[in-house]
């Protein structure tokens, strides 16, 4: 018994997984795009790009723009703008990463709304929606950035809304439960704790501290690149001044990557620590 099947490839039409793609060479350039999900639409739109090359040709039409990888444009992006205007451009490095493992090898000018949900979804997956949402930010601020250095002439995913967070009461923990936090923590990251709990530091003001700032014979650690950009001095008690004093002055930071001798991210560095206190 014979059985319809859809017509397979055709003159400059490919059918992959359910869905046309256009593959033509125009002027010694070969472009490949998708062009609908049946053969109809993808000859639609075959002939429609190829008017639209020949309006180029012509004159009469803007030439598109070329192709911006995304990988590509993210590397100028954290260069350029976040290395240049933020201190925690760390924070947007990280970010650009989980990007690139979902959108590597796309063309920006393809990207749209469609793409981001689904990169939402996925993401979710694994981790926290708050974690998302920062990723979210830093995309639309490189759209933003892609918009005003002519690259792109609007920011198609502006509208793409963000999770909302569910963001729980701050509460102080008592003096019973940040000795048991601390004692359940893994040795080399106990230092890191009894910093936060008694001196109220932010987490990479704990984590780019250095030993320059830490001064044990007036009793203060002084903070000069603060969140405000104003320094600051933060008085320490017996506590931390123990806790710093057992730890190794082998490098320019408290924390330091053992490889590199640099500060450290914590999502970096607490699993190598960690590892290293309980060894397999």
């Amino acid at each position: 018994m014979n059985t319809l099947r859809p017509t397979r490839n055709a003159r400059n039409l490919r059918l992959k997984d359910g869905k046309w793609y256009i593959d033509f060479t125009y002027k010694g350039k070969r472009i490949r795009k998708f062009g609908g999900f049946t053969k109809d639409q993808a000859r639609i739109t075959l002939a429609r790009m190829r008017i639209e090359k020949l309006d180029e040709t012509l004159g009469v039409r803007k030439p598109a723009a070329e192709p911006i990888v995304f990988e590509k444009f993210a590397a100028a992006f954290l260069e350029t703008y976040c290395k240049q205007n933020k201190r925690s451009w760390g924070r947007d490095e990280i970010s650009l990463g989980n990007l690139k493992r979902f959108f590597k090898g796309e063309i920006l000018q393809d990207i749209g709304p469609e793409q981001l949900e689904r990169f939402k979804a996925e993401r979710k997956l694994e981790v926290s929606p708050s974690t998302v949402n920062r990723e979210l930010a830093c995309f639309k601020t490189m759209f933003n950035k892609a918009v005003e250095w002519g690259k792109l002439e609007s920011n198609p995913i502006r509208a793409v809304k963000k999770f909302k967070e569910n963001n729980p009461r701050e509460r102080i923990l008592t003096t019973e439960e940040a000795r048991r936090l601390i004692d359940a923590a893994a040795p080399a990251i106990r230092p890191v704790l009894i910093i936060a709990l008694n001196t109220g530091m932010r987490r990479n003001e704990i984590l780019k501290l250095n030993w320059a700032n830490v001064d044990f014979h007036r009793g203060y650690i002084n903070i000069e690149d603060s969140k405000s950009g104003k320094p600051r001095k933060i008085p320490m008690n017996g506590s931390v001044s123990s806790a710093l004093m057992g730890l190794p002055h082998v490098a320019d930071f408290v924390f330091f990557n053992p490889e590199t001798k640099t500060h450290v991210y914590d999502h970096l560095y607490f699993p190598k620590m960690i590892k290293a206190d309980y060894p397999e």
